[in-house]
């Protein structure tokens, strides 16, 4: 008898560890140019793939949809948005890449996320909400539009917040700089 493999349902966003690993979220986005309408995966969840493997394993599930996704520049702590539940969690990062101390950090979703020099973390939606180490909000960056996407500082000094929304990008000069 043979089986066939499931597909995963869309990874979306991901994040690459000190190690090479890659974390991914895999939500269930309808794309156009899918044939397939249903996922193939009953759950949606978050996958760790070490540097060399082929096969990624779980790392976390129980999301309704998981989506933005970011790891501290010491590897030590991941936050996952579950931006169908409309909140973002943080866990503790073990050496072999495992999740531990799932902890809720806010009760927000978010599409793209990135991290300050100061462990802020920034979240997107109704603009960019940006939140201390503590999951306490600490600022709002309004943005003219419905919806911002995407988050990410940049430029030669990392001090230039990226923002996508809708059909837009913006820049932002800061006083923090991003990480990586």
């Amino acid at each position: 008898m043979i089986t066939r493999k499931k597909k995963l349902n869309g990874p979306n966003d991901l994040w690459i560890d000190l190690a090479g690993g890659i974390y991914f979220t895999d939500p269930f986005y309808k794309r156009p140019w899918w044939e397939h309408s249903e996922p193939e995966q009953t759950a949606r969840r978050v996958y760790y793939l070490s540097k060399g493997n082929s096969i990624p394993r779980i790392v976390a599930e129980n999301f309704e949809q998981p989506n933005g996704i970011i790891g501290s520049p010491d590897g030590k702590t991941l936050y996952i948005s579950d931006i169908g539940a409309k909140k973002t969690f943080v866990y503790t990062v073990d050496a072999s890449g495992n999740l531990s101390n799932k902890k809720l950090f806010t009760d927000m979703g978010s599409d793209g996320m990135t991290l300050d020099n100061l462990g802020n973390v920034y979240l997107t939606g109704d603009g960019v909400t940006v939140f201390n180490s503590k999951g306490e909000q600490i600022e709002h960056i309004a943005v003219p539009e419905n919806w911002t996407a995407n988050v990410t500082f940049g430029g030669a000094d990392q001090k230039t917040l990226f923002i996508t929304a809708m059909d837009s990008a913006y820049t932002l000069k800061m006083n923090v700089n991003g990480v990586r």
